[in-house]
């Protein structure tokens, strides 16, 4: 995850975080604050499901009222022809009118997204607009009524969150809204690098050796005292290449003091993601 600053610790004087370049990989959403948050796209199989409940509801309400106007051309309270107009006209209300004011009222869900836990947000995550419920209802007449959903999972599957063709057109991706809650595991940052922490740069090292510098730091404590050492100077001797400036501490110290400034600031990222999506749950 690549994150920014986490609170309390400023930017480095001179550095404009507006004019930096920000890599934002295919599953990060980037935020007002130039924070690359990971997010968490629903998979194609729950999509299905989601789609298959909503599309179930559908059916069964179309059936209902269309039953209801049968009755009433048989009861001659209606004419043959204004029933099928009106059987054309429910159809049309059914598939687009109703998914289109259901997912703009309630931004982005629907009896089946509420039933696997999902919600169709921009792609920068933000609450979907009418103008993105109506693209995706009125696409989703041919790619969903039309072919029975045939070529909304075949685009699904070739797309890296299961994105549809509506969603494609409109921007919009479903996101996991339930998300299990963070493990509260703090590191604490050795004592007199606070001055330190403040302008490092430790966001540099490879995913492979940031997870062993932090097993380093989870299990130092049960570590044979010598094996310790050593294997505090190997990792120590890795890290500094991608850490600017480096601290003058031994090498424990500085494992320590980077796991710290990348969990604070990870956990900084993590909390702004879940107060957003508190937010868009308003």
């Amino acid at each position: 995850m690549t994150t920014g600053p986490g609170p309390g610790i400023p930017q480095a004087r001179g550095l404009d975080a507006r004019s930096r370049a920000v890599v934002v990989q295919q599953d990060e959403v980037l935020t007002g604050e130039a924070v690359a948050l990971d997010v968490q796209p629903v998979g194609l199989i729950l999509r299905v499901a989601g789609a298959a409940i909503d599309m179930l509801v559908t059916v069964v309400v179309y059936v209902l009222l269309v039953v209801g106007l049968t009755s009433l051309v048989n009861d001659g309270i209606l004419p043959q022809n204004v029933a099928q107009i009106l059987s054309i006209v429910l159809a049309v209300t059914m598939t687009v009118v109703v998914p289109t004011t259901v997912e703009t009222v309630t931004r982005g869900r629907s009896l089946g997204k509420l039933a696997v836990g999902a919600r169709i947000v921009r792609i920068d995550g933000g609450a979907i607009s009418f103008r993105h419920a109506f693209i995706r209802a009125v696409i989703g007449v041919l790619e969903i009524w039309s072919t029975l959903g045939g070529l909304a999972v075949l685009v699904g599957v070739f797309t890296p969150r299961s994105q549809r063709l509506g969603d494609l057109v409109a921007g919009t991706y479903a996101e996991r809204t339930r998300t299990p809650p963070l493990v509260q595991r703090e590191i604490a940052l050795p004592a007199g690098l606070e001055a330190w922490a403040a302008i490092a740069d430790v966001g540099r090292l490879p995913d492979r050796l940031a997870r062993r510098v932090a097993q380093f730091a989870a299990g130092a404590a049960s570590m044979h005292p010598a094996a310790r050492a050593r294997l505090a100077h190997e990792l120590a001797a890795e890290t500094r290449p991608f850490v600017s400036p480096v601290p003058g501490v031994d090498p424990e110290t500085l494992l320590f003091a980077v796991v710290a400034v990348r969990r604070g600031r990870e956990l900084h990222a993590l909390t702004a993601r879940a107060e957003r999506v508190s937010r868009l749950a308003r």
